[in-house]
């Protein structure tokens, strides 16, 4: 992972996976696919095609439309794909951490797409170089297809199944061969992973992705997840969908229905935009406050900010117009702008704030210094009060698990109180959404999610984590 002293103020996405079998037009499915999910990672896109004799791969640093030109394009022939967004959770944004990674091994050609994180890489990564395997980026991912290269078992479902029992912590991966396609998802389901089908000639054939907004590009039908600890196997001949490893405490990341996914898909088997009016709703019983109009920080916290004025009965308003053309880079003015960096992305809209009381709903407050920005930015457009409303809990820890997230110290809410925090980001109220309240918004009866980022309390045990997040990474 990058050095994180100068994180953003914020949870960065993570990475998207998605793809397409039986298909002549795989790999074009398979761009579509990943521009639906260009939300959850845009330093760097890569697609691999197989067509039955070899595996073709093309990546590079940018989003999916600037990776992927015609030209491109054309060398990615046949009827399998696999294709990777990539936000970097751990390792160096570089085109060598580029994903999907590939290798030619006895099992023929590999390629291999992962979205979390590897608690135990940086171990199995010393055994395998002191074992004499020379690795050539910091991903954790390599450490899986390494530890498939070296597997004696004959079959690369074999071997793959032999790999994932010795690895830790939060995957869904794509694994791509000449011939066939292997899905997995770890035991505990960290991260979504959803199937679907396409329909072509009357025949239906299998799509994967992060999320369903994927099937809804590109026509086809979500059919459920790949479950915990599932391997699906699809090849010449036919589908075959089995369990690799027993039964694990499920731990789904709570923070997909809180921010990651779009909300117009559906993740662990539940639309996020239910999960997220209802947040909006349970922090408007749980926070009220006398106010003119209810302003989302967009586009995040736009569902929360619904839901909390249809409960409240507060006027719901656009009060904050957010740039969607902002780049990666830009031309600084050579005078200082306060909070330029905010301003460039969000503006005010005055005639609406002016004179008002203004409640503003965002999705997460993590470092602060953004959310002070905007709470200033308000009243400077004339607000006479600003209450901030946060649509989850306080987060006091970071999630190891294929988000990106500041190291608990850069966690405001991990040393300072609600009041304290009021008093930095400069609001006149400022209220959070309950865990318990995040549990019902998302009907957690039976403990099926993960709220290590708000407890402290992770599902697995964390080894070798701290090496990890220095070095290596998905």
């Amino acid at each position: 992972m990058k050095a994180r002293p100068s994180h953003p103020d914020g949870f960065r996405e993570e990475c998207a996976i998605f793809a397409a079998y039986g298909h002549p037009e795989a790999a074009k499915l398979t761009y579509l696919g990943l521009y639906a999910l260009q939300h959850r990672g845009q330093e760097s896109a890569g697609i691999c095609a197989a067509n039955g004799r070899r595996v073709v791969c093309r990546k590079g640093m940018g989003v999916v439309a600037d990776v992927f030109t015609e030209a491109v394009m054309a060398d990615l022939s046949g009827e399998a794909a696999i294709g990777h967004t990539r936000y970097s959770t751990a390792g160096s944004s570089a085109y060598l951490n580029a994903q999907p990674f590939t290798v030619e091994c006895n099992k023929g050609q590999i390629a291999i797409a992962h979205n979390g994180n590897l608690t135990n890489a940086i171990d199995l990564r010393r055994q395998l170089d002191a074992a004499g395997s020379i690795f050539q980026a910091t991903s954790d991912t390599e450490v899986i297809l390494h530890l498939i290269a070296r597997s004696r078992e004959r079959t690369l479902a074999a071997a793959l199944r032999e790999a994932l029992l010795q690895i830790e912590g939060a995957y869904s991966l794509l694994v791509l061969s000449e011939d066939r396609l292997i899905v997995v998802r770890d035991p505990r389901g960290f991260r979504p992973l959803a199937m679907g089908w396409l329909d072509y000639e009357g025949v239906r054939r299998p799509v994967f992705a992060s999320e369903t907004c994927a099937f809804d590009l590109i026509g086809a039908v979500y059919e459920g997840d790949v479950e915990p600890g599932e391997m699906v196997i699809v090849g010449p001949e036919g589908i075959a969908r089995e369990r690799f490893a027993p039964e694990q405490p499920r731990a789904h990341c709570v923070f997909e229905h809180v921010y990651f996914s779009r909300p117009d898909s559906i993740v662990f088997g539940r639309a996020v935009e239910t999960s997220r009016e209802r947040l909006g709703r349970l922090l408007a019983r749980e926070c009220p406050v006398d106010a003119d109009i209810v302003v989302p920080v967009p586009d995040s916290g736009v569902a929360a900010a619904v839901g909390y004025a249809q409960e409240s009965g507060i006027p719901y308003s656009v009060g904050l117009i957010r740039n969607h053309y902002v780049g990666r880079t830009f031309i600084e003015p050579s005078q200082a702008i306060r909070d330029f960096g905010v301003k460039l992305k969000l503006n005010p809209v005055r005639s609406l704030m002016e004179g008002k009381r203004v409640i503003l709903v965002d999705d997460s407050l993590v470092r602060g210094t953004t959310s002070r920005k905007i709470v200033r930015m308000v009243r400077q457009a004339g607000a006479r009060e600003v209450h901030l409303r946060i649509s989850c809990p306080p987060t006091i820890s970071p999630c190891y698990y294929g988000v990106d997230t500041p190291n608990k110290e850069e966690l405001i809410a991990s040393s300072h109180s609600i009041e304290e925090i009021r008093r930095y980001v400069e609001a006149d109220t400022l209220g959070y959404l309950s865990l318990e309240g995040l549990r019902q918004a998302v009907e957690d009866q039976d403990g099926r999610y993960c709220y290590a980022c708000y407890t402290a309390r992770y599902p697995t045990d964390l080894v070798g984590i701290e090496a990890l997040l220095r070095s290596g990474g998905q």
